[in-house]
């Protein structure tokens, strides 16, 4: 057997190195976090080659000591936490210690900075793991690392770099990243001597929206909803993208824990089903948001890279995300919050790019439609127990269902009036702004899904008693949870009893998902109640049998409508909640203004 010794402190810190230092960006990550603590508020970031030959962070931070420059680069040495508590309470970006000890033991690293009261800068350079003595330099205030010849001694780890392009888009999107984490501080790129990008400081929430626009586009602000909301200790702020305004790939998701970026299942899942309703298959959101919460009830200290965190109440967070961003998805109603008619719109407003404002149940435009309303109710569903559970609830219980009040002289409602139809498909309309187009399939298929939902919520949930009791086999968590949380599978008509370690029973079911895989609806939600905490899964199968219902209820293409049969879809459709976009997250509508109408017929050039 071989003999057990230490290791050297050099091998520990390239050990170490391999979790903290993946590639050039990672160094970025840890010295521009350095630099955040710190105190910096301009922060410049300089690249060679990539990354391979230079990385050189400077900012006007509070500087480093004299005295503890050594100590800097020393593993485990710290100003950030000093004992246990400290480290169940980590506010700061870093706290481990171990990054400017890792980067020095595999490249050439120098470190020069000059404190608040001292009269002159000092450097230290490290190379090969071997700390040379502190000499006087000149240097402002703050600090400057300089990272020469990444892995230059670790030649199998230089080999997995890529080209020079793709290192420094990954240290691009970092900084982007950063960038978004605190608008108040000023961030420069540059990449062999040319600037890249320059982020100015924001003063404002104006200026802060600019800086989110520069990284996830200029269209992002037009098309996205504000959130700020506090409730029980979390605090949630941001912006989120409109469904419409979603993306291919989740690449433009960014979202941040007391300020540090992290990647989080139970965020991932919130989210997901907050926009489980609006959003195409296929489809990811496109978010910047920020929550704010006590640092105790949050642990960083999860992985070296610190990208994941653990809550200490995963499901309180969860839930709070969800309803949050449900909510505010919620009140996408089509035509929502229009600019002044009296200002020029220069892009296209697609499905209600604006918050809506929180209507009331009598919606405050025009239209006396009523008795020339769309039939809205749902043809005879094939599903068994559905009238039962339903009954005249889902035309009663809508809030568009009420007569809409008399129109003001001068006085026109956000999507307009309507003055044709083209091709039995699309519903012409004329507002204050200028040409609404609406696909009538589309905007009737929201509005009868919505009702629907309204009318299953209003009505008594009914179950259905199986025959004979079905048991299942599960894991031993599954099992937990289904005891754990078996009252509230109960209010859903859901009913499941533990009957041994790994195995449930299952004696009803909800009437409205009679015929369905009773085994496999079990296992998938207990699945997510044991990962998460909680489980809409119930939820989810219910409101895609009532979408189906909705699609096939609604009226088709081809069918000829009356002028007042079209506004009287209008005034539904900016009534009912995320009217902006049909059950399968397709947008409802479209507003031209008179200005891009000109430009078609290239008018005042």
């Amino acid at each position: 057997m071989t003999v057990i010794r230490l290791l050297p402190p050099e091998l520990i810190n390239q050990i170490a190195a391999g979790e903290v230092i993946e590639r050039p960006s990672s160094v970025v990550k840890e010295l521009v976090e350095n630099s955040l603590d710190a105190g910096a508020t301009r922060i410049e970031v300089d690249i060679e080659a990539g990354g391979a030959r230079l990385i050189r962070v400077r900012d006007d931070g509070g500087g480093i000591h004299v005295d503890e420059l050594p100590l800097a680069v020393a593993s485990h040495a710290t100003s950030k936490i000093g004992s246990f508590d400290d480290l169940e309470h980590v506010a700061s970006m870093g706290f481990r210690g171990e990054a400017l000890a890792s980067v020095s033991s595999v490249s050439r690293f120098a470190l020069t900075s000059r404190a608040r009261d001292q009269d002159a800068a000092f450097r230290v350079e490290v190379d090969g793991g071997k700390l040379q003595a502190a000499r006087p330099a000149q240097h402002p205030q703050g600090t400057s690392a300089e990272v020469r010849d990444l892995f230059y001694n670790v030649p199998a780890r230089r080999k997995f770099m890529r080209a020079e392009r793709t290192e420094f888009a990954h240290i691009d999107d970092l900084l982007k990243s950063l960038a978004l984490a605190r608008g108040s501080v000023e961030f420069r790129l540059s990449h062999n001597g040319k600037p890249v990008r320059i982020w100015k400081a924001a003063r404002n929430e104006q200026a802060e929206l600019q800086r989110v626009a520069e990284v996830l586009g200029e269209d992002f602000p037009a098309q996205s909803l504000r959130i700020d909301h506090a409730m029980a200790g979390l605090h949630l702020s941001g912006w989120v993208g409109l469904p419409t305004a979603s993306r291919a790939q989740a690449d433009s998701q960014y979202f941040y824990v007391n300020g540090r970026l992290v990647r989080d299942r139970i965020v991932a899942h919130a989210v997901r089903q907050a926009y489980a309703d609006v959003l195409f298959h296929g489809r990811h959101a496109a978010f910047v948001l920020y929550l704010e919460l006590d640092p105790a009830g949050v642990d960083v200290n999860v992985h070296p890279a610190k990208h994941e965190v653990r809550f200490r109440e995963q499901r309180l967070v969860h839930d709070f995300l969800f309803r949050t961003l449900h909510e505010a998805l919620a009140q996408t109603r089509a035509g929502a919050n229009m600019p002044p008619a009296t200002e020029s719109v220069p892009v296209p407003m697609v499905a209600g790019a604006h918050a809506a404002p929180a209507y009331s149940s009598a919606a405050a435009w025009p239209g006396q439609f009523s008795q020339n309303r769309l039939n809205l109710g749902v043809r005879e569903a094939p599903l068994a127990g559905y009238a039962a559970l339903l009954g005249e609830s889902a035309s009663a219980s809508s809030p568009s269902s009420a007569p809409m009040p008399a129109a003001e002289e001068g006085e026109t409602p956000p999507l307009g009036f309507a003055i044709a139809q083209l091709k039995s498909i699309f519903v012409l309309a004329e507002n204050a702004h200028g040409m609404v187009l609406v696909d009538m399939h589309a905007a009737h298929e929201r509005i009868t899904y919505e009702k629907l939902k309204s009318g299953r919520v209003a009505s008594n949930l009914r179950s259905q008693m199986l025959l004979v009791p079905l048991g299942i086999a599960v894991s031993a968590k599954e099992a937990a949870a289904a005891e754990e949380h078996a009252e509230a599978l109960a209010e859903w008509g859901l009913e499941l009893s533990r009957s041994g370690p790994a195995t449930i029973v299952v004696r009803r079911i909800p009437a409205l998902l009679e015929g369905a895989d009773v085994a496999q609806l079990s296992r998938d939600v207990l699945s997510e109640l044991a990962q998460h905490g909680s489980s809409r899964r119930l939820q989810e199968l219910e409101n895609e049998l009532l979408s189906t219902m909705a699609c096939h209820g609604s009226v088709r293409a081809g069918r000829r409508l009356t002028i007042p049969e079209m506004n009287a879809l209008l005034r539904e459709m900016e009534a009912t909640e995320r009217s902006g976009q049909c059950n399968h997250g397709r947008p409802t509508w479209v507003q031209l203004s008179l200005a891009e109408l000109d430009k078609l017929f290239m008018r005042g050039r």
